[in-house]
């Protein structure tokens, strides 16, 4: 059974996140290589109908919720629309649409409450200042962006809007964008959005952010800045309030995520779990993305269902950013790794020096491994350029099988692809890459 308060199914991923924002980059990336089409042949005037760019999310987020549905049909799982609070001793109040109440028992309690834009203190929301929530329904092109937070969910957004035309400003308070990202990634990847005339403010704080008639502005490090809307991507928080937690003095809370092991998935009551963006774990950090959340879930289940599954691998979750250009990540950094102890060894590979790369007039990035030198073994993979979320798998299956940088590049891949720069990168970390 799973109890949903929404109308459809799907929650933050398949309404809000991961499926309707990729749907607007696709335009975006369209709506970019059409009016660039010419420097190969193709000759286009493209028109930007962003009532359409909504209704094209809208309708790829619809069928992956009513997919979503028939697989709980055919699966037979009972569906109750309601916000669920935990009731304690194995129950669950849940007040419907119409206001009633029911209460739900179960011998198992699996909590996945998900999480919702994080705001600055301070911050009004309105036609003018949004979440990504809000942008998501946007049906306009402001002619200045301001964009607070230049994480995956910021630089996605300023990639879209700038190739939608807006001015672009980006404002982090950390020192990069993408910081959590390998730092050679990161400043590969600033360049490239100097390229494309967005501006980025690092190191700096907004201050105040008000609305005065049409024009938004924003005090950053003393300094006004002026856009026709406001972006806040700061983050995002869990959604734990008003969930009935305190009922369970057992499930522990901080800063509102639920504590949970590592190794089980279990809150502090043995017939409680806790998956997903809700959850944080001791002493280290939990990455807030869908495609854990979902191994989380798949973990809970079979161990439920009497299995012996695997623990989850919180050391090999990929990052994907889908911002252009892309950025995807598995593995240790190469800060990571020194700071872990290791004698470290990297290799590098431009785009640049690739045939499909350049026939796809994409050649902006690189591909960089970061290898042990005592025992080779690849301790983690970064990439900046052309389809990196998709090249990370390769990546991820290597890791996983923890692979040595001469088992890398020994993987005999198909030319002419993108996948080549990971051989070459591997070939890097043995000081003889062959095209350049």
């Amino acid at each position: 059974m799973v109890i949903e308060k929404d109308p459809r199914v799907g929650g933050t991923c398949t309404l809000r996140g991961c499926i309707p924002t990729k749907a607007v980059l696709h335009s975006a990336d369209l709506f970019d290589e059409a009016k660039h089409g010419a420097s190969i042949g193709v000759k286009a005037t493209p028109e930007l109908d962003m009532d359409a760019v909504r209704k094209f999310k809208e309708d790829v987020a619809g069928k992956s919720s009513k997919g979503i549905e028939f697989l709980f049909r055919k699966n037979k799982v009972d569906r109750v629309q309601g916000h669920g609070r935990l009731a304690g001793g194995g129950k669950i109040s849940v007040t419907g649409p119409d206001g009633k109440q029911q209460i739900v028992e179960a011998k198992h309690i699996v909590l996945a409450c998900g999480s919702a834009p994080r705001l600055i203190p301070g911050l009004t929301l309105g036609p003018r200042v949004m979440t990504s929530d809000e942008l998501l329904e946007n049906v306009s092109v402001p002619k200045r962006l301001i964009v607070l937070g230049a994480g995956a969910v910021g630089v996605e957004f300023a990639s879209a809007y700038r190739r939608f035309g807006s001015e672009v400003t980006v404002v982090e308070m950390l020192p990069r964008l993408l910081p959590i990202e390998d730092e050679d990634i990161s400043a590969e990847f600033e360049k490239a959005f100097r390229r494309r005339g967005i501006k980025s403010l690092t190191g700096a704080k907004v201050e105040k952010v008000e609305v005065v008639g049409e024009v938004v502005k924003a005090t950053v490090g003393g300094q006004v800045l002026e856009a026709d809307m406001f972006l806040c991507a700061v983050g995002r928080r869990p959604v734990s309030e008003d969930c009935g937690l305190d009922k369970v003095p057992a499930i522990k809370v901080e800063r509102g995520f639920v504590m949970i092991d590592p190794k089980t998935l279990l809150t502090g009551d043995p017939n409680i779990s806790a998956i997903g963006d809700l959850v944080a774990l001791p002493g280290r950090p939990h990455p807030q993305l869908a495609h854990l959340a979902f191994v989380e879930g798949e973990f809970v289940a079979d161990r439920l269902a009497g299995k012996k599954p695997h623990a989850v691998n919180y050391d090999l979750v990929p990052g994907a950013t889908y911002s252009e250009p892309e950025v995807a990540s598995v593995g240790l950094t190469e800060k990571a790794a020194r700071d872990k102890g290791y004698k470290v060894k990297i290799g590098t590979f431009p785009f640049a020096a690739n045939g499909k790369a350049r026939i796809l007039g994409a050649t902006e990035g690189l591909v960089k491994v970061v290898a042990d030198e005592k025992y080779d073994e690849v301790l983690g993979v970064h990439i900046v350029g052309p389809r990196a979320t998709e090249l990370i798998s390769d990546a991820c299956s290597l890791l996983r099988l923890e692979t040595t940088s001469e088992e890398m590049l020994h993987v005999m891949r198909p030319h002419p692809t993108l996948s080549e720069a990971l051989t070459e990168a591997a070939l890097g970390v043995r000081g003889k890459p062959l095209h350049i």
